[in-house]
Order: C-alpha cells, then structure tokens, then sequence
C-alpha cells in the first residue's frame, strides 16, 4: 500500500471542536490512510519502512486541521475562470458553497444584462449554464483548486420563468421554477438560496418562497436564506425564514447573520435568542463573516449619513471605485443619496455593524464562518482573502474569543455536517485528505480594506483531495478540486 505524504509531530485539530493531539497522519490516493496519535507513539522506523513514502514532513510547532469550508461565497464563476483560487486556497479553503443570496451562475437564461444581483457574478457573456448539469460540466473541466458544492438561487429561478420580478410568482411561473429546481436538485445541487432583501426578489411574498421549499422537502436539500431584512424587522424577517423552512420540516440556515444600522446595535442577543428557542425544534444554523462591514451592490436604501460608505465599483464611473461615497459626493457637489443615484450601477461596502454583535454571533454554537467575499469586484471586501486567517488569529488568538478546536470547528465539521458534505470537515482515517497545515501564533489576515487582495501570513501547506495546492507563499497547479454533487442524508 502506498502512501503519497506522511506528516509527522502536527498539532492535529480534528473539526469535531474536540482537544487538539499530536500525532502523524498519512495521505494516499486522495485520503487520510491512517493516523498515529504521539500517545501511541506515532509511526514507528519499522513501519514507515514498510510504506512507499514520497514525502515526508515534519510539521513540529504547526497546526493540522481539515480545510476550510466556506459556506457562504459568490464563487459561481470565479472557479471557472480564476481555477486557481487564489483568494481561498491562501487562506486554508478547500471547499466552497456557491450560489448563496438567491443568486446562482446556473440555471440561468438572459436575455439581457443579469438584473441585480446576478451582476455580482459578472457580464451577460458568462452566464452560459442553462442547465444544473451544464455548470457541474463546466466546473469539473476547469478543475479548480477547491472543491464545489452549489446551491440554486430563488432570484436565479425567477429570473428564468417571469417576465416582471417586481411581483410575486404567478401559479404557472412557479410551476415552472419548482420543475427547473426538482431537476437541478436531482442533478446534485445541495439545496435552494434566496436573497429577499435585494430588489428583485423582495416582492416575492412568503407563499411564494414556501412553495419553492416544498421542492426541497421532496427532493432533499438545505434551505439557505440572506433574510428579508437585517434592520429594523430583522427579527420578523427571521420568523418567516423559521416558518418557511418549518413547515416542510427542512433545514434551514441563515445567511451572514448581522444586525446592520446603528439602531440595530446592541440587538444580537435578541436574535440569537430566537434562534435558540427554534432550534429546540427544527434544524438550523447561521453563518457569518468577521467584519464590521459588509458589501453587496450599492443599495440605496442604506445610503445614510450614519454609515461610512465605500464605493467599489460603479459601472458609469469606472474611475470612482475605490473610493469613500461621502469623498465622492463632496467632490460632486451632491448629497450622498444623489452621489449614489449618480453612481448606478455600482458596488459598495457599508461599515454598518458594531463588533460587539459580531462577536456575539460569530461565538454562538449555532454558527459557521462563511466569507460572502466578492470576486468579480475590483476593489473587493477583505473578506474575500481574508475571513478565516482572521476568525483564528484576531478573534481567537488575540481576543481569545474562541479557543483554537471551537474556531476550527466552525470552519470545518460543522460546516459539512449542516451541508451534508459527506468525508469532509473532520480528520478522520478515510475522509478526504483536504488539510491546512498552519502556524497558529504567526497566522495572520493581511488584507485590509485599503489593501484587500493580500495573501494571510502563516499558513503553510494546503491539500485539496490529497494533493499540495499550496506551499510556503506559493500557489501550485494541483488543481484537484472536485464537483461535490448532493447525497443522501
């Protein structure tokens, strides 16, 4: 039998939140082969004889953990044309859950430019999946640096069948958008996202939404949702989210939890609460990112002078990206909101949220970490390169918020476990070999909103399906990233 790598003396931080050990772990054929813990003694001289070995390294004074999964990302294309990932595989992310906030790169048909916020994916000319199928091809044809799990985006689906979005669903156009989900999800999509804050999908009432989650209670899947609101209502929104998924008894996870808006602040107890109190019974979860600020297309209901605003793009005036809206509307001559009308349309980041909230979210059982970063943006959030160097080394070295096995966890066997990635997000003897190898006290996020395309520092060694993809500061052609279709639960 042969193995391919044996790491010896790693600091193993399994994904299950349990006690890290030390030990040796060995990689063939894509898979973690065997482990040996040090209390055992580890691999003896006798039997790593025995084994063909093609490497071995020691990883004395570094952390082993199963690759980062993020759960929340707008990755749909980017892993196609930009297969080497950069953005993810520097920063330990080994797979990647595509299609969030109800938009999805696939299945799509345009006939025109993608309506916001499928322009956050990029021009009309990529959208060229009208079938689930056709993207699972595609994906695998590429063969990124990560693996890829998609979810089919609601304001996708609507896209496809209506002929106005600024209206719910008639019978017959949600007749066609359930068929057009029921095969997606039987060609191995994971699950169904909506993103009912954003213009094109907020007229969809509940009903709407309820009829699409049957599908999912037909066919499996998670139900993923960016709520109708994160102000004022949130906690109506979160209601609705909670009966839409109850009442087809489906697992349900809500997307970049937050409580945005200073008079939000100081809410996420509240929020919190209500989730704990449903998930006494039904099956839920959140993610969230490690920021203060979050970025989506400029909206211009959360243009206010409370927030700082940055602009990252705007499609009229290429020039004004990466740059303060309040420093561009000074310079106009204008109002912030007219500044942002002018600016249409375009990108944005909105420092919206108090870290207190954060850290309360970011710390509950409940949730996961997910980066929601930007690709396609020129100027992206530092999320994008960032997030999980950032929940380990700030919020959980530093602030010591989370303890190194409670930080991993949510980044990992959680992860999988609410997604039903099978082999993933634990090390365990015969999961899939995807592993970070990294040093805890050096790790570092070194994007920031002024530099936010900066590899973190520490992070030693990468494996996607067993296979080197990344290695000291270099990003490697192994390129094993596999199409993750849906399983049985």
């Amino acid at each position: 039998m042969t193995f391919t790598s044996v790491i010896r003396n790693a600091q193993i931080v399994d994904g299950s939140g349990a006690p890290a050990y030390y030990g040796d772990l060995a990689i063939s054929g894509g898979h973690i082969l065997r482990i040996a813990p040090s209390s055992g003694g580890g691999f003896s001289d006798s039997e790593l004889r025995q084994l063909d070995v093609e490497e071995i390294m020691d990883a004395r004074g570094l952390v082993l953990a199963p690759g980062f999964i993020d759960v929340h990302t707008h990755d749909d294309l980017a892993v196609i044309h930009n297969p080497q990932v950069p953005a993810k595989i520097t920063q330990g992310v080994t797979t990647v859950v595509v299609g969030n906030c109800g938009i999805s790169a696939s299945p799509v048909s345009l006939d025109s430019d993608p309506p916001d916020p499928l322009n956050l994916l990029g021009p009309k000319a990529r959208f060229c999946y009208p079938n689930f199928s056709d993207y699972a091809r595609a994906v695998q044809k590429a063969r990124p640096n990560v693996n890829v799990a998609a979810l089919i985006g609601h304001t996708s689906l609507r896209n496809n069948h209506m002929s106005s979005l600024q209206r719910t669903a008639t019978q017959a156009e949600l007749t066609a958008m359930k068929q057009q989900l029921r095969r997606a999800l039987q060609q191995g999509a994971i699950g169904l996202s909506s993103g009912l804050a954003y213009g094109n999908a907020k007229c969809a009432d509940t009903a709407e939404v309820l009829e699409m989650v049957s599908v999912l209670a037909e066919q499996g899947g998670v139900y993923t949702t960016h709520l109708r609101t994160e102000f004022e209502q949130i906690l109506e929104a979160i209601d609705e989210a909670l009966l839409t998924a109850r009442e087809h008894r489906v697992p349900l996870i809500i997307s970049h939890l937050k409580c945005a808006g200073r008079g939000n602040w100081g809410r996420s107890d509240a929020v919190l609460s209500s989730l704990e109190s449903a998930a006494k019974h039904q099956t839920l979860a959140c993610d969230c990112y490690p920021y203060t600020a979050s970025s989506s297309t400029l909206d211009l209901a959360q243009v206010t002078d409370d927030i700082d605003i940055f602009i990252t793009w705007s499609e009229p005036y290429p020039d004004q990206g990466g740059r303060p809206l309040a420093e561009i509307a000074k310079a106009w001559n204008l109002t912030r909101y007219q500044a942002a009308q002018r600016l249409q349309p375009a990108g944005a980041v909105y420092h919206c949220m108090s870290d207190s909230d954060v850290q309360n979210i970011l710390r509950h059982p409940l949730t996961m970490v997910g980066s929601d970063g930007l690709p396609n943006d020129p100027h992206p959030h530092p999320r994008l390169w960032g997030a999980f160097p950032r929940v380990l080394a700030h919020y959980g070295r530093e602030l010591g918020l989370l303890d190194l096995p409670q930080a991993v966890h949510k980044m990992t066997g959680l992860s999988a476990k609410n997604f039903g990635l099978q082999g993933r997000g634990l090390i365990r003897e015969g999961f899939c070999a995807d592993l970070v190898l990294f040093d805890y006290d050096a790790l570092e996020s070194a994007a920031s909103y002024s530099e936010p395309q900066k590899a973190a520092r520490g992070i030693h060694r990468v494996w996607v399906n067993g296979v080197c993809s990344y290695s000291e500061g270099k990003v490697l052609e192994g390129r094993s990233g596999a199409f993750l279709f849906r399983s049985a639960r």
